[in-house]
């Protein structure tokens, strides 16, 4: 059982902000000083610094941030496999759009084959929210194509996929020498904080080029809406090869080569590091990606 009064500190680290974080534990805010005074004392370090009126963690702050946000996940896991009093193995966990879409129905069915005792909750959305979504506790893993803090969580790799530029089948170009060929486009690209999104922002940007060198942006959070407005010549975009791979092959979009982008990114199952549960979801790793084994032979 966590010390209250680390909740009392998640809190402030939520909000940065004393009073905000009383009203949220619906405590009185010198209840929320004397909680962080205590663990400034038991552990004999300053946790928060003021700038101005701005209030910010110390380095030492943000380790105990670290620390204890896996905790708290970890508190919340146990809590839910103790109150489980079923037979039923629960997974709740969260996906990426498209591995949730093009990966996950089919290990989930092979899965649900294998046991039909089994109890899967999953919620699918962008990076930003499933890793929220960990360090709330409200999922115990998330399978993601996006960038994460690799000091925040424990990883294994789960595949990789090859990211491609897509356009309407009768497009006059199926190759360009340099990206800037394809700036007279509109881009239809996934909203801010997809992973997919993020791949063509950072490789841009090593380029010293941005999504903003394109002459519109039309952001849609549905794959099968991108697809459907690229096929009927509205734009192009950029994707996994395996969203698209049945409407490559019937011609509806093809893909347009660029000659100095080849990017194979991986897709990670993630959970928090130095969990206490970290060698359950290694076998949960292993599990799934067994699973995606099967249904790819």
């Amino acid at each position: 059982m966590l010390d209250f009064r680390i909740d009392t500190f998640l809190a402030v680290c939520k909000f940065m902000n004393f009073t905000k974080a009383s009203q949220y534990l619906n405590i009185t805010q010198p209840a929320v000083s004397g909680h962080i005074r205590y663990l400034e004392e038991y552990y004999q370090v300053k946790l928060f610094v003021y700038s101005g009126k701005k209030m910010y963690l110390t380095k030492e702050g943000k380790i105990l941030l670290e620390v204890a946000t896996t905790l708290k996940h970890d508190d919340i896991f146990l809590k839910n496999k103790l109150k489980n009093r079923s037979n039923k193995q629960e997974l709740i966990f969260g996906a990426t759009l498209s591995v949730g879409e093009y990966i996950m129905p089919k290990i989930i069915n092979s899965l649900l084959q294998e046991n039909c005792n089994l109890a899967i909750k999953m919620q699918v959305a962008n990076t930003s929210e499933l890793l929220k979504g960990i360090n709330e506790g409200n999922l115990d893993f998330a399978i993601v194509e996006g960038y994460f803090n690799k000091n925040e969580y424990d990883y294994r790799t789960f595949c990789h996929e090859n990211y491609i530029c897509v356009g309407p089948s009768n497009l006059k170009i199926d190759s360009v020498e340099d990206i800037n060929e394809l700036f007279k486009y509109n881009l239809i690209i996934r909203e801010t904080g997809s992973g997919s999104r993020e791949i063509i922002e950072r490789w841009l940007k090593e380029r010293n080029m941005n999504l903003r060198d394109f002459e519109n942006i039309i952001e849609i959070g549905n794959i099968n809406m991108i697809k459907h407005l690229v096929a009927n010549l509205q734009g192009v975009t950029f994707i996994y090869q395996m969203a698209v791979i049945d409407e490559l092959k019937q011609g509806k979009l093809k893909e347009i080569k660029i000659n100095d982008m080849q990017i194979s990114h991986e897709i990670n199952f993630i959970w928090r590091k130095n969990s206490v549960f970290s060698e359950y979801y290694q076998q949960l790793f292993a599990l799934f990606q067994l699973q995606n084994t099967k249904v790819l032979l």
